[in-house]
């Protein structure tokens, strides 16, 4: 077996895993071929074993269930119109209000996200619907862009997000838990987003000015159009009231909300073989995607830990004295700092296997902690110049709002997200509220 130092293993491990990464490899087989070349160095031939261990490790778990699930009940939601119905109810109630489309985005931006779990959803569909409406009653280009992909980010907080379940699954956190944890701060943030709007569009009403009064609607049939969110609201608080309240598992409560968002499809007359053939393939892919990434992040992280290198951060914290909270602080930075270049599943699998150890160790509440990584992912989908949203956004603007206009319509929602992450480590119990109280 070789003999490296643990710094000259992490530099070796990491720098090949993001070599390969930058070459056009998939996470997954970056992850793999790292960890097998490690393995084979330090272990010879027997070392490739541990990758049979690693694989019955990762699918040795009932949570994984949950997934495929929750992405099919986004899928089929999102492909049952709802979201049109639910932004022409937006324009009805609070179109009249200065900014008050671009409020009700954040509204509908959150309901999307309680129903798919996932950010991308809420943001393309509603860079296809709101953003075109938007832009033609005179909102500004870049108000209007930077709520929509703010807005769609919510779906990493706000339960059921499928990010929480894989951290959940790495960390050996109850998933009920993680998702109560998560609902105060993805309504916090939704909150502080909304605030924002209407103080800029108050000062400036051009950015978003108020419908002409011959478009406006009658109490009547502002009241007729709150019969949208009927349905989508009960199969939200029937999913999530489940779960929070431990009526279900996180499994169970899944195949409820599977069953009823083709209930709700059903209903709208928008089942058809062709809607489920493309949500259980699509539905397939995401969820292959996600088992082949666990099962080589944890064979990469079994690797990294069983050759001695965990013991780098531990041993760097206890040269430089550093106090616990500043290392909270580092491991926030470095999920921004990989935000520019990852995505977020990769960032998960690369560092919650070796920092909740660390957290642990330091006497934080790992709950706490993952909120803070689940927000940091939340800001690393609008963090130029690889965030996610930012390019979902290009992928449905017109021409005339270029990538510039993008990225400059994401920095403001970036430092307010900075904001509502700092609230939380200042004000743990906006996290641990809820949680305590249920469990």
């Amino acid at each position: 077996m070789a003999n490296l130092e643990p710094l000259t293993v992490t530099a070796i491990m990491f720098f090949s895993m993001i070599v390969l990464m930058a070459m056009g490899a998939p996470l997954a087989l970056a992850l793999m071929i790292s960890g097998m070349g490690s393995a084979y160095v330090m272990f010879g031939p027997g070392g490739v074993d541990l990758l049979l261990a690693s694989a019955y490790s990762a699918m040795d778990n009932f949570l994984l269930v949950s997934l495929p699930l929750f992405i099919f009940m986004g899928l089929v939601l999102e492909k049952s119109g709802i979201t049109d119905d639910l932004f022409g109810m937006i324009h009805k109630l609070m179109g009249s209000i200065p900014g008050g489309l671009g409020v009700g985005t954040v509204l509908i931006c959150a309901l999307i996200a309680a129903m798919a779990g996932v950010s991308g959803a809420a943001t393309v569909s509603l860079g296809i619907i709101a953003l075109p409406a938007m832009l033609k009653r005179g909102y500004h280009k870049r108000l209007v862009t930077g709520t929509i992909m703010a807005g769609g980010a919510l779906g990493f907080l706000i339960p059921p997000s499928v990010l929480m379940i894989v951290y959940a699954f790495l960390a050996r956190e109850s998933v009920g838990k993680l998702f109560a944890a998560g609902l105060m701060p993805g309504l916090m943030l939704a909150g502080i987003y909304m605030v924002y709007i209407l103080i800029r569009c108050r000062l400036n009403p051009a950015l978003g000015p108020a419908t002409p009064s011959d478009e406006r609607y009658t109490a009547k049939e502002k009241f007729q159009s709150l019969r949208h969110i009927i349905a989508p609201g009960l199969l939200v608080v029937t999913v999530l009231g489940c779960i929070i309240g431990g009526v279900t598992s996180p499994s169970e409560a899944s195949a409820v909300g599977a069953a009823g968002a083709l209930l709700i499809a059903t209903m709208r007359g928008k089942l058809s073989w062709g809607l489920l053939r493309y949500v259980m393939l699509s539905t397939t892919k995401i969820t292959g995607m996600l088992i082949w990434i666990a099962i080589a992040a944890v064979f990469f992280s079994r690797i990294y830990m069983g050759l001695g290198a965990g013991m780098v951060i531990s041993d760097m914290i206890d040269n430089f004295s550093l106090s616990p909270y500043t290392v909270i602080i580092f491991m926030l930075i470095s999920f921004y700092l990989l935000g520019m270049f990852l995505d977020d599943f990769a960032i998960l699998f690369i560092t919650v296997p070796l920092y909740v150890p660390i957290v642990q160790e330091l006497g934080f509440d790992t709950t706490w902690f993952a909120v803070l990584f689940i927000l940091s992912m939340q800001s690393a989908y609008l963090t130029p110049p690889f965030g996610y949203n930012l390019f979902y956004m290009r992928s449905v603007a017109p021409k005339s709002i270029t990538i510039v206009d993008i990225y400059r319509s994401a920095l403001p929602f970036v430092a307010l997200q900075i904001l509502g992450l700092a609230l939380i480590v200042i004000f743990p119990s906006i996290a641990l509220w809820l949680p305590g109280l249920l469990f």
